[in-house]
C-alpha cells in the first residue's frame, strides 16, 4: 500500500520512504531483476527495482494457472551464483510447478534481503533519456517519477498476454481470464462447463489439469503443436544430495550446450545410422525426460527437411497410438510445421485427455469462433454455453513488454518506432540512440534455458557498469555500426534453421497484435557458447566497440 507524503516522497509502508534518484533503475522483479539487484547492490550501486506485481517471480508470479510448471529440469533452472543457496534449497520435483517456483523466488529475495529495494504494485509507464543530465527519467502509472543514471529492463520475453480479436469478450457473464493473468484467488472450474481457447504450451498444461475436475471441457484449437512427454517425477532426498554434489559440473555442462539445457545435441546425422538404430534412438528420446527429444536429437533434425520429416512422422504416429478417435488424432497432428520448429510443449497424458467423454476438441480452422456471447461461444456452426472461459492465447512476445512502456532515447526517439520493422540491438543488451540503457534477455540475446543466459547478461552488464565507474565514465551507448554488425550476424545464423520458415512467436508473428503479421528475426539462433564468447570479447577489449565518455 502506498501514499504520497506532504513532501512529495513516495512511501511504501513495508519498506519505508523511497528516494527519487538512483544509480540504476531495474524494471521487473522476476529471475532477471532479482539477480540484477543482487549483483549491482554487491558492487555498491544504489538500485531501485520497480515491479508491477505485488510479489517477486515475474513469469512465476503471473502465470499461476493450473498445471503451470518448468519445462527445464528444476536443478538446471535455479540460480548458480550462490553456493550457499544451492546447498540450502531442495527441489521437490524434476520439473517444479508454479507454487514451488514462486516459493523459490521468494526464498531468494528474502535470503538476500532484496525486497527492501523493490517497489511493488507499481507499473512503469514511461522511461525517457534526459540528455541534459545524462540520466533516465522513469515514471509509473501512479504518477510517481524517479531518475537514474542507468536503466535496465528485466521485463521478460513472454510477459505481455494477448487476447484474441473476438467480438463480445467482455459480454460473457461467467468467469473468464487469460492464463498469463491468472488471479491469485484462482478460478473455480470444478464441476463447471469450461472452454479453453488455445493449445500452446500454457493451454496444454492447463487443459491437462482442468480436465480432471471440470464437468465438461471444450478445447478450441487454431493450430496444433507437437507435444512430447515430460516424464516428471519427485526428487528423493538421496537424489537431491547427489544433484547438489554435482552442481559445479552440471552448470559447467549447461554452459557448453547449444541452448544451456542439460541435453546435448547428438553428433550423428539422421541418415548416418540404420533405420533400426534411428527408430531405437527416437524411442529412447520419447521415453526420456523433458527437452531431450528436442535439444538432444540428431544434429540435422532442425536443419534438414528430410530428417525433420522422419522425426515428425514418428511423433505423429505416437499421437495416433495415444488418441482413440482417429479423426481427433489427426486434428492434434500439426500439418503446417515440422517437429521442433516451434517450441515444443511438454505434456503429461495430454493426448489421453481427448479420450474422455466429457472432453471435446474443436478446430477453429474448420469451425471458427464468430463471437463471445453472454452465455458462451458462438462458432460458425454451433453455439455453446459455458460457465468458465480460459484464454490460453499467448503473448506479445519479445518486444511486447518494451512496446507497452513509452521508452524514449536520445532526441526523444521512441523505441517502438525504432523497431517498427523488427528489433535491432547490440548483443541483445543495448540499442543505438539509447545511452545507458541495458536489456536482460533483450531481442537477439541467447535464449533457451533462460536463467543460464540471465546470469551471463546480468554479470556482463554489472561488470560494464563497474568498469565505467572505475574509469570515471558516465555515458555508454552502442554505435549504429555495432548494431548493424550484430544484426547481420544474427540474420546469418537464422538462415539454415527450419524454424525460421514457420510462423511463431519466435519469428515475430502474433495475429492478434498489430504489426506482427510479417516474420522478423527476434532471437539469436546461434549457440550460447558462441554468444558468450562474442560478449566476453567485447569486455576483454575494454568495451572499445562502444561509445564511452
Amino acid at each position: 500500500m502506498t501514499k504520497m507524503t506532504s513532501h512529495g516522497r513516495t512511501m511504501n509502508k513495508k519498506n519505508g520512504p523511497l528516494d527519487k534518484k538512483y544509480d540504476a533503475i531495474v524494471i521487473g522483479a522476476g529471475m532477471s531483476g532479482l539477480y540484477q539487484l543482487y549483483k549491482l547492490r554487491s558492487l555498491g550501486f544504489k538500485v531501485l527495482v520497480i515491479e508491477a506485481g505485488s510479489g517477486v517471480g515475474g513469469t512465476w508470479y503471473w502465470n499461476r494457472y493450473p498445471g503451470a510448471r518448468f519445462d527445464s529440469e528444476s536443478y538446471s533452472y535455479g540460480y548458480s551464483f550462490s553456493k550457499e543457496l544451492l546447498e540450502e534449497w531442495d527441489w521437490k520435483e524434476h520439473f517444479s510447478g508454479q507454487p514451488e517456483v514462486e516459493k523459490y523466488c521468494n526464498y531468494v529475495a528474502d535470503k538476500f534481503d532484496l525486497k527492501k529495494d523493490i517497489y511493488f504494485s507499481s507499473r512503469v509507464s514511461f522511461a525517457h533519456y534526459e540528455k541534459s543530465n545524462n540520466s533516465w527519467s522513469v515514471g509509473t502509472e501512479k504518477g510517481e517519477q524517479f531518475s537514474a543514471q542507468f536503466l535496465i529492463t528485466a521485463i521478460g520475453l513472454l510477459s505481455t498476454p494477448t487476447m484474441p480479436k473476438f467480438d463480445g469478450v467482455k459480454d460473457f457473464e461467467g468467469a473468464w481470464c487469460h492464463t498469463g493473468l491468472w488471479p491469485k484467488e484462482g478460478i473455480d472450474y470444478h464441476n463447471k462447463k469450461v472452454a479453453v481457447i488455445g493449445t500452446g504450451a500454457s493451454g496444454v498444461q492447463a487443459i491437462q489439469d482442468i480436465s480432471k475436475t471440470a464437468k465438461s471441457l471444450t478445447v478450441f484449437q487454431r493450430r496444433p503443436n507437437w507435444c512430447t512427454p515430460l516424464h516428471n517425477g519427485p526428487i528423493s532426498k538421496k537424489e537431491m544430495e547427489n544433484i547438489k554434489a554435482g552442481y559445479p559440473e552440471l552448470f559447467e555442462h549447461c554452459k557448453k550446450t547449444a541452448a544451456c539445457f542439460i541435453h546435448t545435441i547428438d553428433s550423428r546425422g539422421t541418415f548416418e545410422v540404420s533405420e533400426e538404430e534411428r527408430l531405437a534412438f527416437y524411442e529412447s528420446l520419447y521415453a526420456g525426460q523433458g527437452f531431450g527429444i528436442w535439444q538432444g536429437n540428431f544434429r540435422d533434425m532442425l536443419t534438414d527437411e528430410r530428417a525433420n520429416k522422419l522425426m515428425s512422422d514418428f511423433v505423429a504416429q505416437k499421437i495416433r497410438e495415444r488418441v482413440n478417435d482417429p479423426a481427433t488424432a489427426e486434428m492434434l497432428i500439426p500439418k503446417d510445421h515440422g517437429f521442433g520448429t516451434r517450441r515444443v510443449p511438454q505434456e503429461t497424458f495430454y493426448y489421453e485427455v481427448y479420450n474422455q467423454p466429457h472432453v471435446k476438441l474443436i478446430s477453429m480452422l474448420d469451425d471458427p469462433i464468430q463471437k463471445i456471447t453472454k452465455d458462451g461461444i458462438k462458432t460458425q456452426s454451433s453455439e455453446f454455453q459455458f460457465d468458465v472461459i480460459i484464454y490460453a492465447t499467448g503473448f506479445d512476445a519479445v518486444t511486447g513488454a518494451f512496446n507497452r512502456i513509452d521508452i524514449r532515447g536520445e532526441n526523444d526517439i521512441p523505441l517502438k518506432s525504432k523497431w517498427t520493422k523488427g528489433p535491432r540491438t547490440f548483443l541483445g543488451m543495448m540499442v543505438d540512440d539509447f545511452p545507458n540503457m541495458f536489456m536482460i534477455l533483450g531481442p537477439h540475446a541467447a535464449l533457451g534455458n533462460n536463467p543460464r543466459s540471465i546470469e551471463h547478461n546480468v554479470e556482463w552488464i554489472s561488470d560494464f557498469m563497474d568498469y565505467m565507474r572505475t574509469n570515471n565514465l558516465t555515458r555508454a551507448e552502442s554505435p549504429l555500426s555495432a548494431v548493424d554488425e550484430w544484426h547481420e550476424l544474427v540474420s546469418g545464423k537464422a538462415e539454415t534453421l527450419l524454424g525460421n520458415e514457420v510462423d511463431s512467436w519466435m519469428t515475430g508473428i502474433n495475429l492478434n497484435v498489430e504489426g506482427k503479421q510479417t516474420r522478423t528475426i527476434v532471437r539469436y539462433t546461434g549457440t550460447a557458447p558462441e554468444y558468450r564468447a562474442r560478449c566476453d570479447d567485447v569486455a576483454r577489449h575494454n568495451f572499445e566497440e562502444l561509445r564511452l565518455s
